[in-house]
């Protein structure tokens, strides 16, 4: 049979096999594996395997994942967030839909600590929503803020993300954390904006918090030390270039157990879970890279990948066009597949397109960021949804996916802008090289 057309039996296999609910990496894995099997024989399948293990797991630039997820894990086990809100609700709590506008601002800045959008929303989450209930909040817009403003992490810096993409397609760690910035900014602004004039439209919707004095305010500053310190050591070195993102990452980890050394947080079971979770997560990923790498190699040798390079050239589309196609195919993607699954699976496909239609692969990781936003917040899947309704387990999957599609709809439209205008991206890189 033509290594074609075992490409195309493999892909069919895959979808069959994520449609029965098997984890992603061993869908890929075994596809990959079995694939590979009949192409090349056992031996030079089990060589590939080896080699492809020993050359990414020896590399260094790979020990930012590990550490970026421990700082994350640290920053949620020793309740850095608790000040960090609290300071952030003394300020914009009394404004119409105050509650809700100052979990957004929370998120963003705590992504910055996190980078992990689903760590964002199950430390935000168990934390804000006594605040919502106090206040008669609508739950189906509070549970809808939460799931979206966690998303947030995904485009700011350090994200685990960018660092995974940035890994997979060899491109600058510190110039993609750049590049997420301002999209990140639009974003969070634009759902504060709505928030507010939803809650003045309808004031039951979100009433407004409390009115603290300015000595509360600005004496609340201080609680927003932790944060600024970490975030001052991770990005000012990787922005100011005395640092690799590499380093950045060792030193990040140092930071937050600084600080939470010297608060009295860090005790002998936040490491231990704090360690315990980051492990697990980095094997995981690790587990999906290494299988998704296979993956691309045996997609390589059937020629799919060319032969779908070769039809859309074929169709003579302009490059706006194969963006919004790029844009449909993740949105369809995401309501099936949850974030590290729906990278890595799409990856092999949309790397080789975007390198034809020389589509700047900084530009396209932020763009890909955008896209996992939206995910996270769609049904059927929406990881964050889920992530919420644990925490707030009397409020529907429904309710809460009602309250988030406002911001879905932002998000969307942050994608389109994107498309039209590059520069939201790449003009801060290009600024600071």
């Amino acid at each position: 049979m033509e290594p074609i057309y075992i490409g195309y039996i493999a892909l069919v296999a895959l979808l069959g096999l994520l449609a029965l609910g098997i984890p992603i990496s061993w869908s890929v894995g075994l596809v990959a594996v079995l694939g590979s099997f009949y192409l090349n024989g056992v031996n030079q399948t089990a060589s590939q395997i080896v080699l492809t293990v020993w050359e990414n797991g020896t590399l260094f630039v790979f020990i930012v994942l590990p550490l970026f997820l421990l700082m994350g894990q640290l920053s949620f086990h020793t309740g850095i967030a608790n000040d960090l809100y609290d300071c952030i609700h003394k300020w914009f709590g009394h404004l119409p839909g105050g509650l809700a506008v100052a979990a957004v601002i929370a998120n963003a800045i705590y992504g910055a600590v996190t980078g992990n959008s689903v760590a964002a929303v199950a430390t935000m989450g168990p934390m804000v929503m006594p605040q919502f209930r106090k206040y008669n909040y609508n739950l189906s817009l509070a549970t809808g803020t939460l799931a979206s403003a966690g998303t947030l992490a995904v485009l700011v810096p350090p994200s685990t993300l960018l660092t995974i993409y940035g890994l997979w397609t060899e491109t600058s760690i510190g110039e993609l954390f750049t590049a997420g910035i301002i999209p990140c900014l639009l974003i969070a602004v634009s759902y504060c904006i709505v928030l507010m004039v939803w809650c003045i439209l309808k004031p039951e919707m979100g009433p407004k918090g409390p009115i603290y004095s300015w000595n509360e305010r600005i004496g609340s500053l201080k609680q927003l030390l932790p944060t600024m310190v970490v975030m001052f050591m991770v990005l000012g070195g990787i922005y100011g270039g005395i640092v690799t993102p590499a380093e950045a990452s060792g030193i990040g980890v140092a930071g937050v157990l600084l600080v939470a050394g010297l608060t009295g947080r860090l005790t002998k079971k936040a490491l231990v879970d704090s360690l315990r979770a980051a492990s697990t997560t980095s094997g995981m990923v690790f587990t999906i890279l290494i299988t998704g790498i296979v993956f691309s190699r045996f997609l390589v040798q059937t020629q799919v990948t060319s032969s779908i390079l070769e039809w859309i050239s074929a169709m003579h589309l302009s490059k706006i066009h194969v963006l919004l196609a790029i844009l449909v195919f993740y949105f369809i993607l995401g309501t099936a597949l949850d974030t590290f699954g729906m990278l890595i699976l799409s990856l092999p496909f949309v790397i080789p397109i975007i390198d034809a239609y020389n589509i700047d692969k900084i530009w396209f990781g932020v763009f890909v960021g955008v896209m996992v936003e939206l995910a996270a917040v769609s049904p059927p899947v929406g990881i964050t949804v889920a992530v919420m309704r644990a925490v707030a387990p009397d409020v529907s999957t429904t309710d809460i996916f009602k309250g988030c599609y406002p911001f879905l709809i932002l998000t969307l439209l942050l994608g389109v802008a994107l498309i039209i205008w590059p520069e939201l991206a790449l003009w801060l890189p290009r600024a600071l090289r």
